[in-house]
């Protein structure tokens, strides 16, 4: 491709059409159906029938042994879970096992070898960068929706309690649960998840999970058929710019600890709630989901190296991880 200029920058010429990436990437994307027992009626007017509720999602093909990833809620509670490949084979798979904080979940069907999607990079990703999403929006399989990378590194949508996704604008409806977001090679670089509440005639905000953490929930699920985290005990908040000031500290730096849960290793370790934690393992802090990721990336039994403030001095403490409670 000849390159065009831009300022002197040089930028590659876009190609003209997305289908070799979707020939790539579309093959290794399922349709999943799933069924539920739900309530017939309201809850409070004396009637237990129940009644079976189907809904749809999508999967992604990870390995070629038959693994599958989706998303958690796609299969959650379901009664009977059916998958369709991209060639028409159905099968009713196996939950491997399934983790509620990523909202990610692995399957594994017994259909011999399945066509594998590439797994790309979610760290390489630009703002701008061409992206495909792929699924089975409204039971309209194979299909394929493009957009751009809006942004990354999305959070505090609390929408589940690990989020790190990328924001696009590529179409994501009912059904695209659990689909794949490619980039223009035909690579996996996330999970599609959700979209921004439309209640305000939103549209264009969609949101996936990163490759890179699905790489990791995939491979401890298959290890251990769960993900073990990292866990100190502590609540906290980002501080405000005004708190940072009466507290003598540099703006945008900096989680205020709320609560310090007893027992744990930031009690036994003496801090409190009103302390501040300016570094964790040496790398500044500035925002609550931050830590939380730092920390729940390391394992059972490692030490952990905060820097802290308290009474207008600065101050060390070490930690002992544990692993994270299942009800956190």
């Amino acid at each position: 491709m000849l390159p065009l200029t831009n300022n002197g920058r040089s930028i590659a010429t876009p190609p003209a059409s997305y289908a070799d990436a979707v020939d790539i990437g579309a093959p290794s994307v399922a349709n999943i159906y799933t069924r539920r027992l739900v309530q017939a009626g309201p809850e409070n007017d004396g009637n237990d029938r129940l009644r079976l509720n189907t809904s749809l999602g999508s999967a992604v093909v990870i390995d070629a042994d038959g693994y599958l990833v989706t998303n958690y809620h796609v299969i959650a509670d379901a009664a009977e879970i059916r998958v369709q490949m991209a060639d028409g084979r159905i099968a009713d798979p196996q939950v491997v096992g399934f983790d509620a904080e990523t909202d990610l979940a692995l399957l594994r069907v017994d259909l011999g070898t399945l066509p594998a999607i590439p797994l790309g990079r979610s760290s390489n990703l630009r703002i701008g960068d061409v992206v495909l999403a792929i699924g089975n929006p409204y039971g309209l399989t194979k299909t394929v929706t493009q957009g751009i990378v809006s942004a990354t590194g999305r959070g505090q949508l609390n929408l589940m309690t690990f989020e790190n996704f990328i924001q696009t604008d590529a179409a994501i409806n009912e059904g695209n649960s659990g689909g794949a977001l490619i980039n223009s090679l035909g690579e996996l670089v996330g999970i599609n998840t959700a979209v921004l509440a439309q209640d305000a005639g939103t549209e264009g905000i969609s949101f996936a999970i990163p490759v890179d953490l699905v790489r990791g929930v995939v491979e401890a699920l298959k290890r251990d058929g769960r993900v073990i985290r990292g866990y100190i005990g502590l609540d906290s908040d980002e501080l405000t710019p005004a708190e940072a000031d009466a507290l003598g500290l540099p703006p945008e730096i900096g989680i205020l600890l709320n609560a310090v849960r007893a027992g744990g290793p930031a009690d036994t370790a003496g801090l409190a709630a009103g302390d501040v934690v300016l570094a964790i393992n040496g790398e500044p802090i500035r925002t609550r989901q931050q830590a939380l990721l730092l920390v729940a990336g390391l394992e059972p039994g490692d030490k952990v190296e905060m820097d802290c403030w308290r009474g207008g001095q600065r101050f060390r403490a070490e930690l002992t991880v544990v692993e994270r409670p299942p009800e956190f």
